[in-house]
């Protein structure tokens, strides 16, 4: 598409020519870099062919607007964005007004058309899940980036797609299912939006047949808007869990129905026992083996080596790490800092212990997101290892759906890179790693935990444990 900033990236590269400059954004822009005039001509000469439909495809029905959508499958009743953030809202609306619930995976859409596009939702009974939302399961089908996990008893509700894809993922292992997993963007739950994708997903859910309790998963609450939303959500006639990372408040110091947890895992453990009826295994990692890796990395390092640094994919991971950190008494910069916690002046240079999120909008402007693409982490990394005070390198490795096809094997280079870098300086680097997914995701679970132990990283099944893990050996330096 010929957007204005398709055309920067064409620029940066050396390939934007006179003709691609004017193209507007319902141009397509073909752009070709080879290594030889003789490839760039073959190429050339099969273009038109080659955009030609395959033979066995030629069947499918294509089409261009919703309405033309809507008219050929009239019992549809989700639509999904992804288009840049300046056109998504205007088709929203359009989605909307067609009787169309929205999955609205598209970032860059401002606060006052999420809200009036929300509202718009709720007038129609009808829901607006996002802006900027990654992830939903509706129906045993994944939509965005999302995990293969069976069905079940469990309903979430969610702020974050990472968060999500973890509570989704470790409810599986545990042995149970999701009902419905709705996505409704990161702004929902702040006090200008009020939470209004959050409650047209709470009576959704509360309707379910096949639900039987709730989980609610997000970054801190507006004062306000959880105010509003707390005498809705004890009027919920299904048990709910909420997990509200960071935030140090009791909300049911009764208990009953209605519990509170600190951390994804605690989230899905608490959710599994209460539709199982049967404690779940404890998702916690070997203390003696803990306790002989940490004495194993202590010995080898040197004595300047102090510092964590963390590079996520996952912007809920680098959240939730922030606070294990912080209940060790570690204080730690971010570009996404934990209310309370000090900001990185350069996200693009860390600072004493650092957790970085990488797909903030700094580091996805004009590039793909970390769980697609590894080379800014990649980068990172190597960069991280060049400095001689960083003792342990912190990450999350995401599967599912849309993600990259083998994220554990493109980390490993750098990986070994950096370690390699703080070996020839006399020490050593300590690499602590959580896999997000599933045993039935495309990716092959256990293929991405060996690949990332073979290049000597300690890996876990959740981002918490992988935090803690790094805070037991930072706070024995």
């Amino acid at each position: 598409m010929g957007t204005g900033k398709n055309k920067d990236l064409l620029r940066e590269i050396g390939v934007l020519g006179s003709e691609a400059a004017g193209a507007s954004p319902q141009d397509l822009i073909i752009a070709l870099k080879a290594d030889s005039k003789e490839v760039l001509d073959e190429i050339l000469k099969n273009i038109d062919l080659w955009l030609q439909p395959a033979t066995e495809s030629r069947a499918r029905v294509s089409v261009r607007t919703l309405e033309e959508a809507r008219h050929r499958q009239p019992r549809s009743n989700l639509t999904v964005i992804s288009i840049p953030g300046e056109y998504a809202a205007r088709e929203a609306r359009k989605a909307l007004e067609l009787g169309l619930s929205v999955f609205l995976f598209s970032d860059h859409v401002s606060l006052e058309e999420e809200i009036f596009l929300k509202k718009l939702a709720r007038e129609k009974g009808l829901i607006v899940m996002g802006p900027d939302c990654g992830t939903a399961l509706i129906g045993g089908v994944g939509i965005g980036f999302a995990n293969r996990v069976r069905r079940g008893p469990i309903g979430v509700i969610g702020g974050s797609g990472t968060g999500i894809q973890e509570f989704t993922s470790l409810v599986h292992r545990a042995g149970s299912g999701i009902s419905h997993a709705i996505g409704t963007g990161s702004r929902d739950f702040s006090d200008a939006v009020g939470g209004l994708s959050f409650l047209s997903a709470l009576e959704g859910l509360e309707e379910d047949p096949g639900t039987k309790i709730i989980a609610i998963l997000s970054k801190p609450p507006g004062k306000a808007a959880l105010t509003a939303l707390l005498p809705r959500i004890s009027a919920c006639r299904k048990p709910v869990i909420t997990c509200f990372l960071g935030f140090r408040e009791r909300l049911w110091p009764n208990g009953g129905r209605f519990k509170e947890v600190r951390t994804l895992d605690e989230a899905a453990s608490l959710a599994v026992q209460a539709v199982s009826e049967t404690a779940p295994p404890l998702l916690s990692f070997d203390s003696r083996l803990l306790e002989e890796w940490t004495q194993k990395e202590r010995n080898g390092k040197a004595s300047a080596q102090k510092f964590i640094r963390g590079l996520f994919a996952g912007g809920t991971f680098c959240y939730q790490a922030q606070q294990v950190l912080r209940e060790q008494g570690i204080e730690v910069y971010s570009n996404a800092p934990l209310p309370g916690n000090p900001e990185l002046p350069d996200p693009f240079s860390s600072r004493k212990h650092s957790l970085v999120d990488l797909g903030a909008d700094e580091f996805t402007d004009r590039r793909p997101h970390p769980m697609i693409d590894s080379r800014v982490r990649c980068e990172r990394i190597l960069k991280e290892g060049e400095d001689p005070h960083v003792a342990v390198l912190l990450l999350d490795i995401i599967l599912g759906f849309n993600s990259a096809p083998d994220p554990a094997g493109d980390l490993v280079p750098a990986i070994l890179a950096a370690k390699g870098t703080a070996s020839r300086r006399g020490g050593s680097l300590s690499v602590v790693a959580s896999v997000c997914g599933t045993d039935e995701d495309p990716q092959d679970l256990k293929r991405q935990v060996r690949r990332l132990e073979e290049a000597g990283a300690l890996v876990f099944p959740s981002s918490a444990q992988a935090a803690g893990a790094a805070a037991f050996l930072a706070k024995r330096l």
